[in-house]
């Protein structure tokens, strides 16, 4: 026998239920105004005088191609999604088929729940528990805050609440637009080292000097036609600690910020993104460690049980 389920009564404002990605947490500061999903703890807006600086969708479509989402415990892929850590052989699911790859974590569409919401700031919560492939209990912060000035910051943190060591890392999936196609954008980028990889997009070899080649984007170069998808390193910071990604064009600069727990960048021109996004934002992604960082181990935290970690990025109009 099939039981019956009442249908859930619809929330304010909509018409037979609430969207898929959950409760809409909006702020604003000045000329600044963000949305926060609680799916993911995902940044599904951010506007600068009431235009965007990332690419958005809405709230009760799913997220095509990682937009605005958080890519926590690893960001970019691991290889077959295999790794081995304490000691033991771990196999994750292969999210990406396609690449026969694990991407992006396991947080994405996961519930957020608001510790706290503000006029200006939003700090959301999740508990991620153990689940096959990853076997360890992390507790994660995400604090989103917006300044009339310096725009939006972004602080994530996590405390190992489990009883073994467990590695980590994390990136973000913001894609920085000016509301024009990128091909007549100029792109900045201020890292030295770039990353080769083969045609599943994993490491094949340590990173490269930019010198020389068409990745080297340190003193702002236009884009044209060029496809990137790949992680830059030997980041060039300011007198603040920042390294820095900036797409200009039509008059208007979006940048986007990444502190020093961020030795890694990557960059993607949106080439695969589908419909009338396709290559009109640059995802500028900060991460902690490369790709396939679990599988060969480097630029893995390694947070010990009762031990935390933080770091913050942000996005400001230029």
């Amino acid at each position: 026998m099939t039981e019956s389920i009442s249908p859930r009564p619809p929330g304010p404002g909509t018409a037979g239920g609430e969207p898929i990605s959950g409760a809409q947490y909006a702020i604003g500061a000045g000329p600044y105004r963000a949305v926060v999903t609680e799916a993911g703890a995902g940044l599904r807006e951010l506007t600068h005088e009431g235009r965007p600086l990332v690419l958005s969708h809405g709230a009760d479509e799913p997220v095509p191609a990682a937009l605005g989402q958080l890519l926590i415990p690893w960001p970019n892929r691991v290889d077959r999604g295999r790794y081995a850590y304490g000691g033991r052989l771990h196999q994750l699911d292969l999210s990406e088929p396609k690449n026969d790859c694990a991407i992006h974590g396991l947080v994405r569409t996961s519930s957020w729940g608001a510790a706290e919401h503000g006029p200006d700031r939003v700090r959301l919560t999740h508990r991620l528990l153990g689940a096959p492939g990853y076997p360890y209990r992390l507790d994660l912060e995400a604090d989103y805050s917006l300044d009339a000035r310096e725009g939006l910051t972004v602080r994530l943190s996590v405390l190992n609440t489990g009883t073994r060591t467990a590695p980590y890392g994390h990136g973000a999936h913001p894609y920085l637009t000016v509301d024009e196609p990128i091909d007549d954008c100029t792109v900045t980028v201020t890292a030295g080292r770039w990353l080769p990889v083969d045609g599943r997009r994993i490491p094949t070899g340590p990173a490269e000097d930019v010198t020389g080649t068409p990745y080297d984007l340190r003193q702002g170069r236009g884009l044209g036609d060029q496809a990137i998808d790949i992680a830059f390193t030997g980041l060039r910071r300011d007198a603040a600690g920042r390294a820095w990604v900036r797409l200009s064009g039509g008059g208007r600069t979006a940048a986007l910020w990444a502190d020093e727990s961020h030795p890694w960048l990557q960059v993607y021109t949106a080439d695969h993104v589908p419909g009338d996004r396709r290559r009109r934002g640059l995802a500028a992604e900060p991460m902690t460690c490369p790709p396939n960082a679990f599988a060969t181990g480097f630029d893995v935290i390694h947070l010990e049980p009762g031990v935390g970690w933080a770091a913050s990025w942000g996005i400001m109009a230029g």
